[in-house]
C-alpha cells in the first residue's frame, strides 16, 4: 500500500483525498444503517408472524368459548342450575379446571358515535398531513389507538373518555365539535362478558391461567 504524506501534497490533492475520506464515511454510515434496517426488519417480520398467527388462535378460542358457554347457559336455566331468575354470570368446573364467565354492566354509545368516530379519523389523517412526524406523531397515534373496537364492534368507553384530554393539544375547532357529538351522543348501558380460566393448584386453590403473556 502506497504511503501518502500530507505534507508533501497539493491544496487540490488534500481536496481530493478530504472528499473520498468523506465519501468513505458516508458509505460506512450507510452500510451500519442498512445492516441496522435489515436487521430491524428481520426481528419485525418474525415476531409479527407469531403474533399473526396467535391472534388468529386466540380469536378462535374466544369463538369456541362463548359459544360453549353460551348453550351450557341455556341448558343450566332448563335444569334450574341458576341462582337467581335474571342472573346472567356464572362457573363450571371439573376436578382441576373451572371456567369463570362474569357479565359486568358497563357504559356505551350509541350510532351517533360512529359518525364521531369517522370525522376524527378525517381529521386525524388531514392533521398529519401538517406535522412534520406524520404518522410517527404521538399524538396521531394516541388518538387513533382510542379509536380501536372489541370483539363486538364498539368502541371502548373509556378510551374514547380519554381522546377529551388531548382537546386542548389538538386546539382546533374540528377536533371540538368532534368530542362535543361523543359528549352528546345518548350514553347507554350494555353488558361486557369476561372469561376466566383456573386450574387447581397442589396446595388446592384455584390458580387464574392467564392467556395473556404479559401477565405471565
Amino acid at each position: 500500500m502506497k504511503e501518502i504524506y500530507l505534507d508533501q501534497m497539493t491544496e487540490a490533492e488534500l481536496k481530493v483525498l478530504l472528499k473520498q475520506k468523506k465519501e468513505q464515511m458516508r458509505q460506512n454510515a450507510q452500510a451500519r444503517r442498512d445492516a441496522y434496517e435489515s436487521l430491524r426488519l428481520g426481528v419485525l417480520t418474525q415476531i409479527e408472524g407469531k403474533v399473526r398467527e396467535a391472534q388468529g388462535i386466540i380469536k378462535n378460542l374466544f369463538c369456541v368459548v362463548k359459544n360453549e358457554t353460551d348453550a351450557f347457559y341455556d341448558v343450566m336455566r332448563e335444569y334450574g342450575e341458576l341462582h337467581r331468575e335474571n342472573q346472567q354470570g356464572f362457573s363450571i368446573k371439573s376436578d382441576n379446571f373451572k371456567i369463570e364467565v362474569a357479565k359486568n354492566r358497563v357504559k356505551k354509545f350509541d350510532e351517533r358515535a360512529d359518525l364521531a368516530a369517522e370525522r376524527l379519523i378525517k381529521f386525524l389523517r388531514s392533521w398529519i398531513k401538517k406535522s412534520q412526524e406524520g404518522q410517527n406523531d404521538p399524538m396521531y397515534q394516541l388518538a387513533m389507538s382510542m379509536l380501536e373496537r372489541n370483539q363486538q364492534g364498539d368502541l371502548d368507553y373509556k378510551s374514547i373518555s380519554k381522546l377529551y384530554d388531548l382537546e386542548s393539544q389538538f386546539d382546533d375547532n374540528e377536533y371540538s365539535e368532534i368530542m362535543n357529538l361523543f359528549k352528546e351522543s345518548n350514553v347507554i348501558e350494555g353488558t361486557a362478558t369476561n372469561y376466566y380460566f383456573y386450574e387447581l393448584s397442589e396446595t388446592g386453590a384455584w390458580k387464574k391461567i392467564e392467556v395473556s403473556f404479559n401477565r405471565m
